[in-house]
């Protein structure tokens, strides 16, 4: 993973558990993919990964490889996971902190982006066990409801990501 500081320079690498294991701030990002009636796409994240299983999250995430641009690492990560590309655009980027049960920490500069789609997916079964559209409103009024239900990272994202859409109207 690439070690980054808050102004998003790299600093160095180190193996993904590492970095999470000491909790430093590394590169990633956040796909948020809507449909054209205004749906959020999201995915239950596999039963078998090493955290946060089978909790709902936005369309895919992941961290970027050294020589790779934002749009790049999120092109293929969407690919690889839900199995399709769609044209990605960068919204914003902020710093977050999520410590999980299992002594892991996501400590990340995020780099989220959104992208147009109006297929099912396909989706990676090592990655994904379950996907489903969603408006925006819903998503919130259940994340209030049922917290436990969505990974730490999402919860935190979607509130920037929800004032962003209420700020901003998406045109492809």
């Amino acid at each position: 993973m690439l070690l980054v500081n808050e102004q998003d320079e790299i600093l160095g690498t180190m193996p993904k558990m590492e970095a999470h294991r000491k909790g430093v701030l590394h590169r990633a990002f956040s796909v948020f993919i809507l449909n054209d009636d205004g749906e959020i796409m999201l995915q239950q994240r596999a039963g078998d990964k090493y955290h946060s299983p089978l909790l709902w999250t936005n369309t895919c995430c992941s961290h970027q490889r050294q020589g790779e641009t934002n749009i790049q690492a999120g092109t293929r990560r969407l690919q690889e996971e839900m199995g399709f590309t769609a044209e990605l655009k960068e919204l914003f980027s902020f710093v977050y902190k999520a410590p999980f049960d299992n002594g892991l920490t996501e400590h990340e500069l995020d780099h989220v982006m959104v992208g147009f789609y109006n297929q099912p997916p396909l989706l990676n079964p090592d990655e994904v066990a379950n996907w489903k559209w969603a408006r925006p409103e819903d998503i919130k009024s259940d994340i209030e409801v049922n917290p436990g239900q969505y990974t730490a990272w999402f919860k935190i994202i979607f509130e920037r990501f929800y004032d962003h859409i209420l700020k901003n109207q998406f045109s492809r």
